[in-house]
């Protein structure tokens, strides 16, 4: 069923019915998801579409955001041991550099879904996809050295540009009563991807294992991705749709970055889905470094890991955070969730030192499910902060404020995924500075008690900006 026959429009008589227009290359003009009949008509399906669509599109982006996370700990099975060893410190690069790139792409691509169109977006982004995984199908087949393993792991962030993108697009797809639970869910869909791939990525290198003459097949972890991302890009370019309402001009990202509240947000999103995708990144080689050969099983004749457990807690949780935070605040439920993540560091931490792999992976879970849970609040206060703010503020419009939001979504979304680089590089120094007698290879129990300090600094900022009465009435 075309876009049109969904919408039932038909020129003047849907114009003068307050029904979107389709025009050419499925732009909708017209759209209002405020409208309460025509959401209720066919506004809802539509949006329901699109989200399908974005999820899809999203998870794969955080799948390939992910491949090296799989990827760096095998490398040593694979051949590359001797002189071909790639050293601790350039593990942990290997690994946090895609974040670093997805990080800063993250603002151009919000921006460019205002400028292109959700659907024409998602189908440039999803085809970008093929340049980091058939890269490093490539690379690692050939057995490249650093230099060029790093510069295939930095293609990699392109598919964590995807995650500001998606959900600046879905944002405006959505009522306001509705953002939360529609943009927990694009989040956790996406997020997903992760999981995804940490859970099938060992399973197909071992399977794969029969045709390669070195042991498990990683190059197989790239090319599996192919014929997925073109469906991807097939798919948003038949069933997406763009709207002319969300097109915004340089000048609504000024504003978003000279508003104050956008920065307050960026820095406690930094907490939570920094460590989120910080953890996910380093949580495979954290496990196989201290405690090597746990946590890894044989399951009908295919590997597999418990690492994948991380990120899939942490996806889950997120569409909950947005869910509750639609009813009694996002930041309660924020602050809640960097207390409880604080509690989750102090248990990692204790476990660590007591060689305690069972306590290790309940306190690790413990702080993913509450890093998921942090992030669905978080990306539900956004709007309504800036919905707030036009409340009080008779000079901003609920549109322009809506505006605003989606670019404030792009700046918030990069400031926290730097959180992502920046984890596995405390981690690295903290094995680096503690390495003796007591650690011949160091330990990461330093950097978690510094990790809990902040969240408890997070969590008081976040009550200090959001939870007691404030005379510009921003109580979210």
């Amino acid at each position: 069923m075309s876009l049109a026959t969904d919408l039932d429009v038909g020129g003047s008589s849907a114009a003068e019915a307050g029904r979107p227009l389709v025009g050419k290359g499925r732009w909708i003009s017209g759209w209002d998801p405020e409208n309460a009949s025509q959401w209720e008509e066919f506004g809802r399906r539509t949006a329901r579409r699109n989200l399908a669509l974005s999820v899809y599109a999203e998870f794969l982006g955080f799948g390939v955001f992910a491949m090296w996370s799989i990827v760096v700990p095998l490398l040593p099975k694979y051949g590359y041991v001797g002189a071909a060893a790639i050293s601790d410190s350039q593990q942990f690069w290997l690994i946090s550099i895609p974040t670093l790139v997805g990080a800063t792409l993250r603002i151009p691509y919000s921006f460019m879904v205002t400028r292109l169109g959700g659907r024409n977006w998602t189908i440039v982004s999803a085809l970008l996809l093929l340049l980091p995984t058939a890269g490093l199908a490539v690379a690692v087949g050939q057995r490249a050295g650093f230099p060029t393993l790093l510069a295939m792991a930095a293609l990699a962030g392109l598919g964590g540009g995807n995650f500001a993108s998606s959900m600046t697009n879905i944002s405006f797809f959505y009522r306001h009563a509705e953002k939360g639970k529609a943009l927990g869910i694009n989040a956790a869909g996406g997020n997903l991807g992760t999981a995804a791939v940490q859970f099938a990525a060992p399973v197909l290198v071992t399977v794969g294992a029969g045709f390669s003459t070195s042991g498990p097949n990683l190059p197989v972890v790239g090319w599996v991705f192919v014929p997925l991302v073109l469906a991807a890009a097939i798919g948003a370019w038949l069933r997406m749709d763009n709207l002319t309402g969300a097109r915004s001009e340089v000048a609504t990202y000024v504003a978003a970055a000279r508003a104050r509240h956008t920065w307050i947000l960026a820095f406690i999103y930094f907490g939570t889905f920094g460590s989120f995708i910080g953890f996910a990144g380093v949580f495979p080689k954290l496990m196989n470094d201290a405690f090597p050969g746990r946590g890894t099983y044989v399951l009908l004749g295919a590997g597999m890991t418990l690492a994948f457990l991380g990120a899939f807690v942490g996806s889950m949780s997120r569409p909950l955070g947005g869910i509750v935070a639609d009813r009694v605040g996002g930041w309660r439920v924020t602050v809640a969730a960097f207390t409880a993540m604080a509690l989750g560091a102090a248990g990692v931490a204790i476990a660590l030192q007591a060689k305690s792999f069972g306590w290790f992976m309940v306190a690790f879970l413990w702080m993913f499910v509450f890093t998921g849970i942090g992030n669905g609040s978080i990306y539900r206060m956004i709007p309504a902060v800036f919905a707030a703010t036009a409340d009080t503020d008779t000079s901003v419009s609920r549109a322009t404020a809506g505006k605003i939001a989606a670019g404030a979504i792009g700046i918030v979304g990069a400031v926290g995924a730097y959180g992502g680089f920046v984890i596995p590089q405390v981690f690295a120094l903290s094995k680096s500075a503690t390495k003796g007698a007591a650690h011949p290879t160091g330990t990461i129990v330093p950097a978690l008690w510094g990790i809990l300090a902040c969240y408890l600094l997070m969590a008081l900022v976040t009550w200090a900006a959001y939870g007691r009465k404030r005379a510009d009435g921003v109580h979210v």
